[in-house]
This record gives structure tokens, sequence and C-alpha cells, in this order.
């Protein structure tokens, strides 16, 4: 069971990059598009935080606010904080979902936290930045007609430094 609990953070994230489901969120790291993004200002979405941790991490992790509100096509900013309180160094790795699943795909990461070792030192505590944006074609998506609420939700694993974890049909 502790090997299937390190090797979930690598084999979702594979899973989510390589089919897009899962409410994973994409990646808009391309900045021509996001400066020429026309923000839908008669589409207001209220976008809300949730922080977990998995029972093999001792971090308090919460969300720094608990909720924003966006329109599609605008970037927006939120923190999260982790707290390592034990006395020695702990790595962590976190994975994201994005709730409805079907939102996940016009919910774009510009900068996170997620899927990338962070170490804390004990009783270290750290502020962690989500850039993103809600991609302007989901108002024109009929079947987010509906969806005026979207979750952005984190889950923290503990990660051993160092180890590294073969991808599926790799030697």
């Amino acid at each position: 069971m502790v090997g299937l609990s390190y090797a979930a953070v690598p084999l979702y994230r594979l899973y989510c990059q390589a089919t897009g489901l899962g409410g994973t969120a994409g990646t808009g790291s391309d900045a021509e598009r996001i400066e020429r993004m026309e923000p839908v200002r008669d589409r207001l979405i209220r976008v809300t935080f949730n922080a977990d941790t998995h029972a093999s991490i001792q971090w308090n992790f919460k969300p720094q606010q608990s909720e924003i509100y966006v329109v599609p096509g605008e970037t927006a900013l939120a923190f999260y904080k982790a707290k390592n309180p034990t006395d020695k160094p702990v790595i962590g790795i976190s994975t994201y979902n994005v709730v409805p699943f079907e939102a996940g795909q016009y919910f774009n990461k510009i900068q996170c936290f997620c899927f990338e070792e962070q170490r804390l030192n004990p009783q270290e505590e750290v502020d962690m930045p989500v850039f993103f944006y809600i991609d302007p074609e989901f108002a024109e998506d009929p079947k987010m007609a509906k969806v005026d609420l979207i979750t952005l939700s984190y889950t923290f694993f503990e990660a051993k430094e160092g180890q590294k974890l073969p991808l599926p049909g790799y030697q």
C-alpha cells in the first residue's frame, strides 16, 4: 500500500496529461494567447479552493482564500499555505483536480506548485501561488451554460528525496 501511495502521484499525472480526463486543468503558458484573450465580462464564475493531505504527510495545508470571482479570459492569482509542523524535513508532492470535471478542459494553470517536489524544513511555512485563467471558450460551450461554480482541489502526498519511479512501459 505504501508503494502504491508513492506511485499514485506520477501515474495519475501521466494518465491525466495523456487523456485530459479527471478534471485536470490545462497548462496555459502561451504568453501571446494570454495577451490576446478577450474577457467575457457578462459571465462571472465563482472559483472555490480545497486543500487535503494524504495520511502519509503531516503537513498543515490550506488555501489562503476560500473563493474568488473571475470571468473567462481573465487571469487570476490564488495562494495556498503549507507548513511542516514536524521536527524533520519533509518532501511533498501534490496532485489536483477541477470540479465539475467537464470544466477542467477550460481551467488553465499558468503557474502552480503541482507535480513538483516541495521540501519543507522543520517548522517551515511557505506560500504557494496558483496563477490561472478560464479559457474564454468556456462561455461558448453549451455544456457549461449552467456552470457558475468551479472548485480547484489539491492533495499533498509525502515523497522520498531522489525517488524516481519508472514510467509504465519503459525500463
